[in-house]
């Protein structure tokens, strides 16, 4: 199987869900939250794309670097690249049920492995965590991401998630206002510095704190524990109006230095966007709605490919910038 023939049963399977249109621009599913797409006009989720395409690179081809490193560390993880899963959940909701979520999950975990990198689950309404964790039990490694619940409620899944063999938690607080989780009847909601803290003492995991659009924000995660933060926007799909996420990024980087790691995600659908999110100053990168494409094209095959297509597009990114690693990536790269 090849990538492109994934797409294509990818297609069919997502049929009236996503299209799966030639450029990801984010134009064709604006508003269709559930779904694939983002909430309100799209603007959020239109952003992000946006953002990516008016950065652009300073190519060079007379140097002497041909085999980049393209390979990073995470979570005590030797990774091959970059790049790790995001937590996309809600099977039954944002795919009509046409996948059930232990599967989804599972093939997201198992397909990331395949590749050499590892993935996010996620939670939600009903029975959705219960699913995610027994995939994670069964596959062995993987992050676990919980919504911003009650604080019993969050520190008792991060119990599940450490008997489950988690290679770290973590919190997505930009899901203070998910309509599905509120229509489920289901609390979630901003949560305070102070809560933070607590939750970040709570266990030995990493603790990673997604959802940060700000620097003051990206500054308190920081202070309460967290040992990752991830700049995002959750997709578009919470907020409208948002900037793109790779706009935020250089002055959050900036503003933390190494007090903790710094991931994030926003419309990466290649190689290239990877290498810009990486000179801006994010150690990797999380992508999402192409995971789902993989899954429905072709399984865990399905996403191993996804993240070889990425692995062989950044090599070429960093050869044609003179990036010997990924470690090396800067501003130096871009045409700023």
């Amino acid at each position: 199987m090849k990538w492109d023939e994934v797409l294509v049963n990818a297609r069919e399977a997502l049929r009236g869900i996503c299209h799966l249109c030639p450029i990801c621009d984010m134009k064709a599913c604006a508003g269709k939250v559930p779904g694939i797409g983002g909430i309100g006009t799209g603007g959020s989720a239109k952003n992000n794309y946006e953002a990516l395409r008016e950065i652009k690179f300073r190519m060079k081809a007379i140097h002497e670097v041909d085999k980049p490193d393209i390979g990073v560390e995470l979570f005590g993880q030797k990774l091959t690249l970059p790049v790790i899963g995001a937590a996309v959940a809600g099977a039954r909701v944002n795919f009509s049920g046409r996948i059930e979520e232990k599967e989804f999950a599972k093939a997201q975990l198992e397909g990331a492995l395949d590749a050499g990198t590892i993935a996010m689950i996620g939670d939600g309404p009903g029975d959705l965590y219960e699913k995610t964790i027994d995939a994670l039990t069964e596959v062995g490694k993987g992050i676990v991401i919980i919504k911003p619940r009650k604080l019993d409620e969050i520190i008792r899944r991060i119990r599940i998630a450490e008997e489950a063999g988690a290679l770290a938690v973590g919190i997505d607080v930009d899901a203070a206002g998910l309509v599905n989780m509120r229509k489920s009847g289901e609390y979630v909601g901003p949560i305070s510095c102070k809560v933070l803290e607590e939750i970040c003492s709570k266990t030995a995991l990493p603790m990673i704190v997604k959802g940060i659009m700000t620097e003051e924000e990206a500054v308190a995660a920081c202070n309460a524990g967290a040992g990752a933060i991830v700049v995002s926007n959750h997709g578009g799909r919470v907020l409208d109006d948002l900037p793109g996420t790779v706009s935020v990024l250089p002055k959050i980087a900036s503003k933390i230095k190494d007090r903790c790691m710094v991931l994030a995600d926003g419309g990466v659908r290649s190689g290239s966007d990877v290498l810009k999110f990486l000179a801006l100053g994010a150690r990797a990168v999380l992508v999402g709605r192409p995971v789902v494409w993989g899954v429905f094209g072709g399984g865990r095959d399905g996403v191993r490919l996804l993240y070889e297509k990425l692995a062989d597009e950044l090599s070429v990114a960093m050869i044609l910038t003179s990036c010997q690693s990924v470690a090396e990536a800067s501003t130096d790269l871009l045409a700023l």
